[in-house]
């Protein structure tokens, strides 16, 4: 085979990447100041390099966090500026037991969703309680799906898969709990996961029945609950 010079190299290049000035694809003035100008169609058209009037197509993000769960009832038992605000941690939990009933495909967000949303922040109080006495994420949804049964793999939940009746429940005695304690502080992950203890024959009772909590266990969760201060470390 034969070897090609440098020069014989760069010349094959510039005939097929390189039109002279005076070819008749472009002319002599075909470049504007901002414009492309191509007369292939025999109609010259000039294309804009620059468009004054261009808008990205992203918009700047916009994000709203709710200090409140919702409450079941049609009015609140006080004036909503009294009512007490979740902590950080029970709210992460609720979001998370929502994203957990979406991920098992649930239609719901039960009572067995909050007991996974509280493991799966596992940072609060309540989380370290129930591994303390070895109630584990793992275990509580191997043992949801026994209470439960598989759902539909082709079924899509929703976004947001609505309360069921008891995890309503569940939410709305722990903030009338905290109500009643007369305390100024936060409504707690303790404060739910005692208020899905109370809703028996639940999924969320019955899962926890099954691994070991019991009417003793939550009396002594709720009397640290009621200790003064009391709040999520």
């Amino acid at each position: 085979m034969a070897v090609q010079s440098p020069s014989t190299a760069s010349k094959g290049i510039n005939q097929l990447n390189y039109q002279k000035p005076n070819s008749p694809v472009f002319s002599k003035n075909s470049l504007e100041p901002n414009f492309l100008q191509c007369k292939w169609l025999g109609t010259p058209i000039k294309f804009p390099l620059h468009y004054k009037n261009f808008k990205p197509n992203n918009c700047p993000i916009r994000a709203t966090v709710s200090f409140s769960l919702p409450y079941g009832k049609p009015e609140p038992p006080v004036p909503i500026e009294k009512i007490p605000k979740w902590s950080s941690k029970a709210i992460k939990s609720f979001s998370l037991a929502e994203l957990e009933a979406r991920k098992l495909k649930y239609p719901t967000t039960g009572t067995e969703a909050l007991l996974m949303g509280i493991l799966i922040e596992g940072t609060n109080f309540a989380s370290k309680y129930l591994r303390a006495n070895s109630i584990t994420l793992f275990k509580v949804r191997e043992e949801t799906i026994k209470v439960l049964g598989k759902a539909n793999y082709y079924f899509f939940s929703p976004m947001q898969p609505p309360l069921t009746e008891d995890a309503q429940k569940a939410l709305d005695w722990a903030l009338e709990e905290k109500l009643k304690s007369g305390d100024n502080g936060e409504i707690t992950t303790t404060h739910l996961l005692l208020g899905v203890w109370l809703q028996q024959g639940s999924p969320g009772y019955k899962v926890l029945a099954a691994l070991g909590f019991n009417d003793e266990k939550a009396k002594e969760l709720k009397n640290v609950i009621s200790e003064p201060g009391f709040v999520e470390d």
